[in-house]
């Protein structure tokens, strides 16, 4: 069984109150990686590093000679690397984990740096998600279907975004986390018309819904410049405006605003093998086109979202998810466990049930269909 602290935060007497929460710091720029090792001697005396294998063949290389531990992420957070990673900790005798990787690694070093109590540094080699900033974490099973969601007590202490670190990664890490942070604005904008809870344990504040619409506007401004920037391994201001919105304005945004249908179709979709291919925010991005569906946006809105899709290379069918579209019942499957009682769908205005989510994949996947047919792709 996952151990999850019993309420976002605090107790059910807070439950009124407007809450948002950010990181201790946020380091942004190239050559920041540079400031790892004072970093972690800001925190503390003793520091382990868990890193993605890329990111420990490519960018630690010298750090085990400075007799920094460094632990290698095994691909999953789950409860058994989590334990593994908890006792490393004990082990060692360390006081600051820093996390370093992809999204999952990162969360699994929140995670085990909070059951520790210590403090947690972030340093994301990809800006895929907005995993980085938030003090939640996603856990998976063994075989990476969505479990459960694990709140820490408090945010990172740092995280710290190395811009030439992020352009060296493939492009596709890039345009996935900007369809996880498209997912930020609609979904703030929901729990706010609906008075949902926010992810930690409040109602959004202003400044967290405005740096929720700031994300978007910043994606539509910047995301197809950043993209071949991305492609020519080039660090641009368009390529640092896209990091901080996938990375810092997404992450404040929906942690301190709240989340919806988008991510939870995004977590029906993993209940699919066929999806485990694909990255959080691809799924991401096609389940925030069904949550337009499922809503009913306004159609200019709704084409706007699948044009920016379109134009940056995030699916816009399920097949671009690897999903049969005619398989209705394993999409059934996918509806029903978007629909859990625990799920952010059901911040959405109205009565949210596995027939109307099944309904609106079909009518999201219909619609993407017809314009990729009238634009002959």
């Amino acid at each position: 069984m996952v151990e999850t602290l019993s309420s976002k935060e605090g107790s059910s007497s807070a439950a009124g109150n407007l809450k948002a929460v950010f990181p201790g710091k946020y380091i942004q720029g190239e050559g920041a990686l540079g400031e790892l090792p004072d970093l972690i001697g800001l925190l503390g005396r003793r520091g382990l590093i868990l890193a993605s294998p890329s990111a420990k063949r490519e960018y630690l290389s010298g750090y085990a000679s400075q007799g920094l531990p460094l632990e290698e992420f095994r691909g999953e957070c789950c409860e058994g690397e989590i334990r593994r990673l908890t006792e490393i900790v004990r082990r060692e005798g360390a006081d600051v984990l820093v996390g370093m990787g992809g999204g999952k690694a990162v969360d699994t070093a929140k995670i085990a740096a909070d059951r520790a109590g210590i403090p947690v540094l972030i340093v994301p080699t990809i800006a895929s998600t907005d995993a980085p900033c938030s003090g939640c974490a996603v856990v998976y099973t063994e075989e990476g279907v969505f479990e459960s969601v694990s709140y820490q007590r408090m945010n990172p202490s740092v995280v710290l975004v190395d811009t030439k670190v992020i352009a060296a990664a493939p492009t596709r890490f890039l345009v996935a986390g900007m369809g996880d942070a498209l997912a930020t604005w609609f979904e703030a904008r929901s729990c706010e018309r609906t008075q949902s809870a926010n992810e930690c344990g409040g109602y959004t504040t202003l400044t967290g819904l405005t740096l929720a619409r700031l994300c978007y506007d910043t994606l539509l401004r910047y995301g197809p410049d950043a993209k071949r920037a991305s492609q020519r391994k080039i660090v641009t201001p368009a390529l640092s405006h896209i990091v901080e919105a996938n990375i810092l304005l997404s992450g404040i945004g929906f942690e301190s605003s709240g989340l919806g249908a988008a991510h939870s179709v995004h977590n029906g979709l993993t209940a699919l093998e066929e999806t485990h291919p694909y990255y959080h925010g691809e799924k991401v991005a096609f389940g925030l086109l069904t949550g337009l569906h499922l809503t009913d946006a306004p159609p200019e809105e709704t084409a706007g979202v699948y044009g920016f899709c379109e134009e940056i290379g995030l699916p816009t069918t399920l097949s671009g998810i690897g999903v049969d579209a005619a398989d209705r019942e394993r999409l059934g499957r996918a509806a029903w466990k978007a629909c859990a009682p625990q799920e952010g769908i059901h911040h959405e205005a109205g009565a949210m049930t596995p027939e109307k989510v099944l309904n609106a994949m079909i009518a999201a996947d219909a619609l993407g269909s017809d314009r990729k047919a009238r634009q002959g792709t």
